[in-house]
Order: structure tokens, then C-alpha cells, then sequence
């Protein structure tokens, strides 16, 4: 499984720790007026708003302050002048991090993000100094039960276009081109196939075996960084052992 994926496995086992520290709703707020910006109020044409849209329904965000965030991205609010900013650096053990942030105040943002590597075993890097271990994709992760039979879901995803599948631990892990991310959703929706986390995010090339002491720092850097305000996604390349999750 993925360093992106693990992460994503911790924070659902950590009991989807940026709900429970009330962040979720200014950052997916941030997200739904930088795509709006980007592309425009309709999501039928604009993908990034339209999983934007879908964070919100997931996270019970009030239709308020979607309403409030769409008008930002069009101008008609105040507040909305944020810079997106991608930041790349080094863990403990010598994983690749990679980072998307919304700033509005790049020189704070920037101190901060340093800070942060520094602090939890790390170093912040150069701008392109790991961004090629990673691919966009669109990943999906589906928690085992008994009614999902494995070979059924395997070629259930693989004939809408899935490029992989992978079986580890207690989910399911399905990679797509961001281009068929729709279709692979719209057919787990309809085969009522009920979906722990759908995104489009950087999956890391190749992955990183972290143990001991390196990994403990490693998922303390992650959560500093998830925490900090204006980070909206954080990425890794990092593979821990199982038993280290529980």
C-alpha cells in the first residue's frame, strides 16, 4: 500500500483526526474557493471542484459555508487571496514528503512548514527535490468485509478502468487515472460498494521501510503538518510495519 495510503489508513484509525481538531471545514472551504477560482461554479465542468464538493458531503460541511466559499472563488465575498504553494522536503529515514498549501502569507507559511521538518526529524528541501517520486492518481480505499467478495470488486474497478488493485491488511486499495477517477466512483456507487476515502492525490513511485524510531517521528511530522492551517494534503512515500499502526 502506498505512504499515501498508509497515512490515510492512520488518520481513519486515529478516528479522522482533522475532524476531530475542527480544521476540516476551513480547509475543504479554502479548496472549494481556489477550484471555483481555478474553473469556474459549475462542478459538471470543473473535476477539483466537484471532489471538493464531495469533502464536504462526506464531512457534513453546512451548506452556508459551501455557499460562502463558491462566492469567495467568484468575487462576490471578500477573502478568498490565497496562493497555492507546493513544498518538498525529507523525513526521518530518508522518506520524500510533499505537501499542497493555501497561504496568504507566503513568508509565515514558508517559516512554519521549516519549522515543522525540523522540529520532528526532517529537512525541507528545494522545489522539485522529490516531486518526481510521485504520479497524480485518483485512490480509493475500501474496507474488507465479508459481502465484498475480492475477485468480484478486483474486476468490477479493472473494467471501469482501475489501473491497479491491492489487497493489504484490512482494506482494499484502488488506483485510476484521474481521468477515469468518475467512472471508478460512479460504479462503486452504484454497485453499492461503500468507499473509506476517495481522492485524487500524488501516489508515490516507490516506497520507503520505515521501523523504530524513524517511523514513530515520521507519523508525528505528518500530523504536524496535517495540523498546520494552511496545509491542505500531505504525501509521503513512506511503508511501516502493520503491527506499528495499531
Amino acid at each position: 500500500m502506498s505512504g499515501h495510503s498508509k497515512w490515510a489508513n492512520i488518520k481513519h484509525r486515529k478516528g479522522k483526526m482533522d475532524a476531530i481538531r475542527g480544521k476540516i471545514t476551513t480547509k475543504i472551504g479554502r479548496e472549494i474557493t481556489m477550484a471555483v477560482r481555478a474553473g469556474g461554479a459549475d462542478p459538471a465542468g470543473n473535476m477539483r471542484l466537484k471532489l471538493a464538493l464531495q469533502k464536504a458531503k462526506e464531512s457534513n460541511i453546512p451548506k452556508d459555508n459551501i455557499q460562502r466559499a463558491i462566492q469567495k472563488g467568484q468575487g462576490s465575498l471578500e477573502g478568498g487571496n490565497y496562493e497555492e504553494i507546493t513544498y518538498e522536503g525529507y523525513g526521518p529515514g530518508g522518506a520524500a514528503v510533499m505537501l499542497e498549501a493555501l497561504t496568504d502569507n507566503r513568508n509565515r507559511t514558508a517559516a512554519d512548514i521549516r519549522h515543522l521538518f525540523a522540529k520532528n526529524g526532517g529537512n525541507l528541501g528545494e522545489s522539485g527535490c522529490v516531486g518526481w517520486m510521485f504520479n497524480k492518481k485518483g485512490v480509493f480505499l475500501v474496507d474488507k468485509t465479508p459481502q465484498i467478495d475480492e475477485e468480484e470488486l478486483m474486476l468490477l474497478v479493472i473494467d471501469a478502468g482501475a489501473e491497479d488493485f491491492k489487497s493489504d491488511g484490512d482494506q482494499y486499495e484502488i488506483i485510476t487515472d484521474p481521468g477515469d477517477w468518475e467512472k471508478v466512483r460512479t460504479v462503486l456507487e452504484e454497485a453499492k460498494i461503500p468507499v473509506e476515502s476517495a481522492q485524487i492525490a500524488m501516489v508515490p513511485q516507490n516506497t520507503v521501510a520505515l521501523a523504530g524510531d524513524d517511523a514513530v517521528k515520521m507519523m508525528k511530522l505528518m500530523e504536524a503538518l496535517e495540523d498546520h492551517d494552511d496545509v491542505q494534503d500531505v504525501y509521503a512515500n513512506f511503508d511501516i510495519p502493520e503491527e506499528m499502526l495499531e
